[in-house]
């Protein structure tokens, strides 16, 4: 049976077989002991039995974006069909996603499945969303087994112990074997100035500033760009206002400093180093080594300058520049691709990028009270995490995307080329990435039952999707991979609270007004601050501090450390 919602956008089609759920609980039964094989066949499994649940669609509603979304007629989502039957008719929020869902959450309407990250909160409060304990109980032996020992991380807060969400961006047992974040810079330019050291914004300056003093333009006579922002809307937090922290040793807490042993928070702007951060910034734009459109161009427009080649350096991660990095690798043009260097402001600090969090829970999908058959909504999730469906959804298709050679799966040559190097397409036309943050999910580093890894992100495989001049540039700092020129995660403390930006904000708490007011004055003085004259540079900082002042910015940091202290107490019961 279909509905027809107004939620349009995704479609994602499931039967749920009764035979699959039986093989879902016995993939939990059999956790401990290593099968030879995980088949990722779904005509294998679905044949198990024919009593075949009827079709049923559901809608689904995601804060974030997925340009390469196929309306499942990728052969991931083909393959998921044919094992399972739903249909998630899906919306995803275009321009501003927090408004998006404070509209969703007070229309009284809602979506199936709902996957609003930290606008959670709106609705929860407006009591559209079940309280998943009994259903994942019950119903999810898979989910159950992906969370063993951090149930208790899924609870809404102290005061509401409620699962509201199923985690689908914290991964369980997380390694990270590459960098996608830092500074950085092109191929071509430090291999042209012999591989200099880039550990310091000054470092970094000067590379872009050598480099353009030998080619100021590119082969068709247009001027190289030295550094590209992008500032539009959320991308600000990415590539403008995170790296001020990152740079001067604080962890990513959102718009929060959180000191790792007092819990004590300040909001991150009035930290006296990110001031000479922004001083850097504002000094690269006297230099002319900024892009002058940084503040003014749209997303599209950042990514299809990067694809020209023109810039020579970012400071942005590789998720959100991708696309056009692929362009170019699309066209065979390698030496404009980027490395990843850990910058910071100066050689004292220490790049705080891969600071641990433990697993955070948090951000991930809920089952909202409009939904037709929550039971069969929970054992849909529940595929989608076990073995099964993980190796699915990472891997693809076996025999198509990958083949198992004693007993070990391979990715073939040709396949793992237009992965990386036509990744756009190769994303469309296999769904390979498409279905992850749909339900809970092993991180990169964890084997499954057989020995293999769930994902395909682990050393071999990365470095075999590197071409020849990222592994010459590689070579020539001494790294396999970028994370190997980072700092290790075992040189810093676990934060105890995991991200201060993954805590839930009641809709009724004043630090919802407070931030929001708080992020309005940053987003405006920034900008002045960075392409303001040097000379000019102090009283607008100084202002701005004036202005955070007068808008309780002491009252937002307290009310942040409220619930900071509450999650940690939370997670020490």
């Amino acid at each position: 049976m279909k509905r027809e919602m107004k939620w349009s956008g995704l479609v994602l089609t499931t039967t749920l077989f009764a035979g699959l759920l039986a093989a879902c609980g016995n993939n939990n039964d059999n956790a401990g002991n290593a099968s030879p094989s995980i088949s990722a066949n779904p005509t294998a499994t679905s044949s198990a039995s024919e009593d075949n649940l009827a079709p049923l669609t559901m809608t689904f509603y995601s804060e974030d974006p997925n340009p390469n979304w196929a309306n499942m007629q990728d052969e991931v989502g083909k393959a998921l069909t044919a094992t399972t039957g739903i249909t998630l008719d899906a919306e995803y929020a275009v321009g501003d996603p927090v408004q998006k869902s404070s509209l969703i959450a007070a229309s009284g309407e809602y979506p199936d499945l709902i996957s609003a990250k930290g606008s959670i909160s709106k609705f929860v409060d407006a009591g559209a969303v079940l309280d998943l304990t009994d259903l994942i109980d019950q119903y999810a032996p898979n989910i159950k087994k992906v969370f063993e020992g951090q149930l208790g991380r899924l609870k809404y807060s102290e005061v509401d112990p409620a699962i509201y969400v199923i985690p689908s961006y914290s991964t369980v047992g997380q390694q990270y074997f590459n960098a996608g974040g830092g500074f950085e810079l092109q191929h071509r330019v430090v291999k042209e100035l012999g591989y200099p050291q880039i550990k310091t914004v000054a470092d970094f300056e000067k590379a872009i500033k050598d480099y353009l003093k030998l080619h100021p333009k590119d082969e068709n006579g247009n001027p190289n760009i030295g550094l590209s922002l992008n500032a539009d809307d959320w991308h600000m937090f990415i590539s403008v206002t995170n790296p001020a922290f990152l740079t001067t040793g604080g962890a990513d807490d959102g718009e929060f400093h959180i000191d790792i042993d007092t819990q004590e928070v300040t909001y991150h702007f009035r930290r006296p180093e990110e001031k000479e951060y922004f001083r850097w910034l504002n000094h690269m734009n006297a230099e002319g080594l900024l892009d002058k459109e940084s503040f003014v161009q749209k997303y599209d427009q950042y990514k299809a300058k990067i694809a020209t080649g023109r810039v020579l350096g970012l400071i942005d991660q590789d998720w959100d520049y991708g696309d056009g990095e692929k362009a170019l690798k699309a066209e065979g043009k390698f030496e404009y691709g980027y490395g990843h260097y850990p910058v910071t402001l100066t050689s004292e600090y220490k790049e705080a990028s891969f600071w641990p969090s433990g697993f955070m829970a948090g951000n991930g999908l809920a089952i909202s009270k409009d939904n037709p058959d929550p039971v069969r909504a929970i054992k849909f999730l529940d595929y989608l995490a076990s073995d099964e469906g993980q190796v699915l959804m990472n891997w693809g298709i076996e025999g198509k995307h990958y083949k198992v050679e004693g007993g070990k799966r391979v990715i073939p040559e040709d396949v793992n080329n237009r992965k990386i190097n036509d990744a756009t397409k190769f994303q469309k036309e296999t769904g390979i990435g498409n279905y992850n943050l749909l339900s809970a999910h092993y991180g990169d580093g964890v084997k499954d039952p057989t020995g293999n890894y769930y994902t395909t992100n682990f050393p071999e495989q990365i470095v075999a999707g590197f071409n020849d001049v990222e592994k010459e540039t590689l070579a020539a700092y001494g790294a396999t991979t970028w994370r190997d020129l980072f700092p290790k995660e075992e040189e810093f403390k676990v934060r105890p609270w995991g991200a201060s930006w993954n805590i839930p904000v009641p809709t009724e708490s004043d630090s919802v007004v407070l931030e929001k007011k708080l992020q309005d004055i940053t987003w405006k003085r920034i900008p002045q601050a960075i392409l303001a004259k040097p000379e000019e540079f102090d009283k607008i900082w100084d202002d701005y501090q004036k202005e955070l002042i007068a808008a309780d910015v002491e009252k937002a940091e307290d009310l942040r450390e409220e619930l900071v202290k509450a999650r940690v107490r939370m997670w020490s019961e």
